[in-house]
């Protein structure tokens, strides 16, 4: 009896085992068939290309180059050039390709290695496609970009480029708010302590590469203890670009820049008693505002209008006039170059001259000259008449979207600058 429990076992641990190694055989199977799927080849693909089945080229435009050249260069037929030249300006102007602008071109595998496509980097997130298969195609494409919306704040110490550089905020944001505040804030005479508050959205290209920042979406700016809330708005009520209201909706704007020059400096001021270097010291009236900066800034049209001088003439230098109604004109003088012409129009902010050293001048600068009815008076002291405040059917809306952006913009709090020279302040001890 014991030898039939005996053989009984047996046979149990050799079915058991040989069970075991069908299992064994089945999971080397599985394993085989999961490494035969588990890593699948990865395509590699941008612009809307799977760039392994191409010879890819990449290059920037260099001085000399043009479009058509670079193409012949490649082995794309000229009537296929010709065809990008002439059915798709709009599209791409092959006059317009820039130096320094990056490009690809998507050759083909084979011995030719003829170019089927160029791709034009318009700028980090915009480009144009040329398909020369088939038939000639071109269009416009974007990357896929995410926006980040962030938050700075920051107190003045000396200068409003400082406060934001040094906390590695990107340039932009201080052009933004010089240009939103640049009718009710005198940025020459920034106070130390004077603060500001934004919000903003950063763009990034794959989640990882930077890709600039957005126009601000609301802002606060405290000068001289005076608050100032803006709102970045556009409705299609507005039939209007987009445009900055305070908390009460009234428009930031006004019908003149404060200043000709960004970020510069007053260096003489509206002064009928002043006494003049250029001519002995002797009290000459200086009926301009004079704004020193490098030559070669760019000056700009503080508002709208239709120039009625451009030339050069006596100690003025060569300069530019204005005349922006039947009230105001303004004038612009030293100018190195005008862009100008005597009955174009131009807007404000438009580049019509560059800062020079033309005329009676002891350095570069831009005299500006500001006329009331006839009669030249300070800029700085006039009241300038404010643009339209949003209508009042709007209003409802404009407040419910500010709501919650002016509370955001209250709850942030100010990042303190930096201390200076810490460590020559610390006493040790042995």
């Amino acid at each position: 009896m014991r030898k039939l429990w005996g053989l009984v076992f047996l046979f149990a641990v050799l079915a058991s085992c040989k069970d075991d190694k069908a299992e064994s055989t089945d999971l080397k199977e599985e394993i085989a068939e999961i490494k035969v799927f588990e890593q699948p080849k990865e395509i590699k693909k941008e612009f809307g290309f799977d760039l392994d089945k191409f010879n890819v080229q990449l290059d920037t435009v260099k001085r000399g180059d043009s479009f058509g050249e670079l193409m012949i260069g490649h082995k794309v037929d000229y009537p296929k050039i010709e065809k990008v030249s002439q059915d798709y300006k709009d599209t791409f102007d092959v006059r317009k390709i820039r130096v320094g602008k990056p490009y690809l071109i998507l050759k083909s595998k084979d011995t030719s290695e003829t170019a089927q496509v160029f791709i034009y980097q318009n700028d980090p997130i915009n480009y144009t496609v040329i398909d020369f298969r088939d038939s000639v195609k071109a269009y416009k494409e974007r990357k896929e970009v995410k926006y980040v919306e962030k938050e700075a704040s920051g107190i003045i110490e000396t200068s409003l480029s400082e406060a934001i550089l040094d906390q590695g905020i990107d340039y932009k944001i201080t052009n933004d708010l010089s240009e939103i505040y640049a009718w009710t804030i005198d940025f020459f005479r920034l106070q130390k302590g004077d603060k500001f508050k934004v919000i903003y959205k950063e763009r990034y290209i794959n989640d990882t590469i930077y890709a600039g920042a957005e126009p601000i979406e609301a802002a606060y700016f405290e000068h001289e203890g005076r608050p100032i809330y803006a709102f970045a708005y556009e409705s299609d009520s507005l039939k209007t670009m987009m445009d900055y209201f305070d908390e009460e909706a009234n428009n930031l704007r006004r019908t003149f820049l404060r200043a000709p020059v960004k970020f510069s400096r007053i260096s003489s001021r509206y002064n009928l008693k002043r006494r003049i270097r250029y001519y002995g010291n002797k009290i000459r009236p200086h009926r301009g505002t004079d704004y020193a900066a490098p030559v070669g800034t760019p000056i700009m049209a503080t508002a709208d209008g239709v120039v009625t001088e451009s030339r050069r003439k006596g100690g003025n230098g060569k300069y530019v006039k204005v005349r922006h109604n039947g009230t105001y004109s303004t004038q612009y003088l030293h100018m190195k170059k005008q862009k100008v012409k005597r009955g174009e129009h131009v807007r404000q902010g438009d580049v019509i001259g560059w800062v020079g050293m033309t005329g009676n001048t002891s350095g570069p600068h831009v005299c500006y000259r500001f006329w009331r009815n006839g009669r030249q008076v300070d800029p700085l002291r006039e009241e300038l008449p404010a643009a339209e405040p949003l209508d009042e059917s709007l209003r409802p809306e404009y407040f419910e979207y500010i709501d919650p952006k002016k509370t955001q913009l209250d709850c942030i709090e100010y990042v303190h600058p930096p201390e200076k020279d810490l460590l020559t302040s610390i006493e040790f001890e042995e």
